[in-house]
């Protein structure tokens, strides 16, 4: 395989390799990681009690991990299942590497990504399902509520957002790193302790097999579309045995190179830092060799795009088994809302509905 022509390595490389297993650098940092666990139970305490309940269901897709575990892909594909369900789902993120400020912003496909954020602007194109972006998820509920008629909202990476009260919790986990070596941070890759698993209602695995109380999901992609006309497609199969360029700014670049080797191709790396604003210069490689990157990065490169910029959109794909878990637990809450929503009418007698 040649050399790459420029790398760029994604923030902290050599503290999550040592995440990875318990050694010197783990120890030296466990007392900071025993500080940082206390002080997010004490804090999800703290905001918990006064958490903001709203008039629909409220799915939280989530991990405890740093790094990509599949969130956007999972928040797709539940809102697309929701819809295909008859449901009228709408999305609410934190619009994570825009500079949108304070107030809540509405978020459609032609939305400027550096503003509120590349996933927020992928979600918005592939599900055709208002999303709202702002710092304080309620307040982009609110707004949302207020200008769309959904009946059930799904909260990106909302896990630790607990301002937000929620009826479902969706954790996902990366199924190659998994919970590395178990410790919080700094000394690990963990946000919260291992024990908040247990606490949610589904745990959803991406790329392995699931282990017992898990659900498996696949990130499948077979086709890349043309950055400059989207119109334009070709069988990722079609660049087998070719060089290519692949550029990764998210949370683990790594499965993406991966998902291109496996498919055949011969990859040279470009790993950035996740949600990486990018300049044209950071794509100076050869005139002629592909560049394929993810639908993440795509949003974000598009006014510099030539003839060679492909990318790689992905589909989640869950077990059977968790679309129709899902869907039960769904419409039990959505039950039990209308049935206290009756109780509340005077003279209403649905009260006796359980």
């Amino acid at each position: 395989m040649s050399a790459p022509t420029r790398i760029r390595r994604p923030l902290r490389p050599d503290l999550e390799r040592h995440w990875q297993y318990n050694g010197p650098v783990a120890f030296a940092l466990w007392p900071l990681s025993g500080l940082y666990c206390a002080v997010a139970r004490l804090r999800r305490r703290r905001v918990q009690r006064r958490a903001e309940r709203l008039p629909v269901p409220v799915v939280v897709v989530g991990n405890i991990t740093v790094g990509g575990t599949g969130k956007t892909p999972m928040v797709i594909w539940l809102a697309e299942f929701l819809r295909a369900q008859g449901l009228r789902p709408g999305i609410v993120s934190r619009g994570y590497g825009g500079r949108a400020g304070p107030a809540p912003q509405h978020v459609t496909g032609s939305s400027d990504a550096r503003v509120v954020g590349d996933e927020a602007v992928v979600m918005a194109r592939r599900t055709r399902c208002p999303v709202w972006v702002c710092p304080d998820r309620v307040a982009a509920a609110r707004a949302l509520l207020a200008r769309h008629a959904v009946d059930v909202i799904i909260s990106d990476d909302g896990l630790q957002h607990y301002r937000l009260g929620r009826d479902i919790e969706i954790a996902m986990i990366d199924g190659a790193r998994r919970f590395g070596n178990g410790l919080c941070l700094p000394a690990g890759p963990l946000r919260e302790p291992l024990a908040r698993l247990a606490e949610v209602d589904f745990r959803v695995v991406t790329g392995s097999l699931a282990d017992a109380g898990e659900y498996a999901m696949e990130l499948a992609g077979e086709e890349l579309v043309h950055l400059r006309n989207p119109d334009r497609r070709q069988l990722l199969s079609a660049l087998r045995g070719r060089r290519v360029h692949a550029v990764a700014g998210v949370g683990n670049p790594d499965r993406f190179f991966w998902q291109l080797r496996q498919a055949g191709l011969e990859v040279v790396p470009h790993p950035f830092p996740d949600h990486y604003s990018y300049r044209v210069e950071d794509l100076q490689f050869d005139r002629e060799t592909p560049i394929i990157m993810t639908e993440k990065d795509a949003v974000k490169c598009g006014i510099f795009a030539d003839h060679r910029h492909w990318y790689l959109p992905v589909k989640a794909r869950p077990e059977p088994a968790f679309s129709q878990a899902l869907f039960n637990r769904i419409k039990a809450i959505q039950r039990g809302q209308e049935t206290a929503r009756d109780s509340r009418v005077p003279g209403h007698q649905g009260s006796a509905r359980l």
